[in-house]
């Protein structure tokens, strides 16, 4: 059976746009990827001392459940040299999952919804961009929905470039 996961792909260090494709490749042996959202620049928020990052979101359909894909999505940040030295620091490659399908997911290693998706413009612009109608299903309310009730603030950039793994 084929579970729709909704992930953040985010970079700030080193050549960012070559992470973020080399990531999404890597999610091609997940499943499927069905999607991905135009790359955002966006500020960073909570620890603001570190570079700007480029973000999108991906839709990957996969046969995996939420939390074997969290374990293989930690998997690939690892394998791109990720390294947690500092909580919200600068990282090569970070990937969330967002949505997974219409599941809640509550455990002390993974909590799905994001528990923080719906307070950060540069998770709900990529995402809203790709799945503007998909339903949070703690919230009950449209990513779409979601964005629009975000207070200003939070500098979001939207670059028209989108990704695949096949560019040059």
């Amino acid at each position: 059976m084929a579970n729709l996961a909704y992930l953040s792909l985010g970079s700030n260090l080193g050549d960012r746009q070559s992470h973020l494709r080399e990531a999404i490749r890597r999610l091609q042996t997940l499943g499927s990827v069905k999607a991905v959202s135009s790359l955002y620049e966006t500020q960073p928020v909570e620890f603001t001392d570190q570079p700007w990052f480029l973000n999108c979101a991906v839709s990957l359909e996969t046969s995996s459940t939420a939390i074997p894909l969290m374990q293989q999505l930690l998997e690939i940040e690892r394998a791109m040299g990720r390294q947690r030295v500092q909580k919200k620091g600068p990282r090569i490659i970070d990937i969330d999952i967002l949505l997974f399908g219409d599941e809640v997911v509550n455990t002390p290693d993974v909590t799905i919804p994001h528990p923080a998706m719906q307070y950060r413009r540069f998770v709900l612009e990529p995402l809203a961009e790709i799945a503007s109608e998909v339903r949070h299903p703690r919230l009950q309310k449209t990513v779409r929905d979601l964005l629009q009730e975000l207070p200003p603030g939070q500098s979001v950039l939207h670059t028209p470039r989108r990704l695949t793994t096949n560019d040059e």
